[in-house]
Protein backbone atom coordinates (compact mmCIF):
# COMPACT_ATOMS: atom_id res chain seq x y z
CA UNK A 1 0.00 0.00 0.00
CA UNK A 2 3.11 2.62 0.29
CA UNK A 3 3.27 5.36 2.54
CA UNK A 4 0.06 7.72 2.70
CA UNK A 5 -0.08 11.16 0.88
CA UNK A 6 0.03 12.81 4.02
CA UNK A 7 2.99 11.43 5.28
CA UNK A 8 4.96 11.75 2.28
CA UNK A 9 4.11 15.51 2.37
CA UNK A 10 5.10 16.04 6.15
CA UNK A 11 8.54 14.18 4.78
CA UNK A 12 9.11 16.73 2.34
CA UNK A 13 7.61 19.47 5.04
CA UNK A 14 10.38 18.39 7.13
CA UNK A 15 13.18 18.32 4.61
CA UNK A 16 12.63 21.51 3.36
CA UNK A 17 12.96 22.77 7.15
CA UNK A 18 15.84 21.15 7.99
CA UNK A 19 17.64 22.72 4.92
CA UNK A 20 16.05 26.23 5.55
CA UNK A 21 17.68 25.94 8.67
CA UNK A 22 21.04 24.78 7.59
CA UNK A 23 20.54 27.77 5.16
CA UNK A 24 19.99 30.08 7.78
CA UNK A 25 22.74 28.62 10.25
CA UNK A 26 25.45 29.80 7.77
CA UNK A 27 23.85 32.66 6.17
CA UNK A 28 25.64 35.92 6.87
CA UNK A 29 23.24 37.04 9.13
CA UNK A 30 23.30 38.04 12.64
CA UNK A 31 23.12 35.70 15.27
CA UNK A 32 19.65 37.17 16.93
CA UNK A 33 17.83 37.18 13.37
CA UNK A 34 19.20 33.78 12.67
CA UNK A 35 17.63 32.85 16.21
CA UNK A 36 14.20 34.31 15.44
CA UNK A 37 14.51 32.21 11.95
CA UNK A 38 15.19 29.31 13.10
CA UNK A 39 12.34 29.35 15.31
CA UNK A 40 10.24 30.75 12.93
CA UNK A 41 10.95 27.47 10.76
CA UNK A 42 10.34 25.21 14.24
CA UNK A 43 7.50 26.49 15.11
CA UNK A 44 5.24 27.11 11.93
CA UNK A 45 7.27 24.35 9.73
CA UNK A 46 4.92 25.39 6.32
CA UNK A 47 4.85 28.71 6.72
CA UNK A 48 7.73 29.62 8.26
CA UNK A 49 9.88 27.80 5.18
CA UNK A 50 7.77 29.83 3.01
CA UNK A 51 8.42 33.16 4.85
CA UNK A 52 12.42 32.77 4.97
CA UNK A 53 12.03 31.48 1.40
CA UNK A 54 10.57 34.68 0.53
CA UNK A 55 12.53 36.80 3.07
CA UNK A 56 15.06 35.16 5.22
CA UNK A 57 18.13 36.12 5.50
CA UNK A 58 20.55 35.72 2.62
CA UNK A 59 24.29 34.75 2.86
CA UNK A 60 25.94 37.98 1.45
CA UNK A 61 25.95 36.02 -2.19
CA UNK A 62 23.49 38.76 -3.22
CA UNK A 63 24.45 42.03 -5.21
CA UNK A 64 22.59 44.42 -3.81
CA UNK A 65 22.36 47.94 -5.64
Amino acid sequence: MGIEVGGLLGLLILIADIWAIINVVQSGASTGSKVIWVLLILILPLLGFLAWLLAGPRGGGAVRT
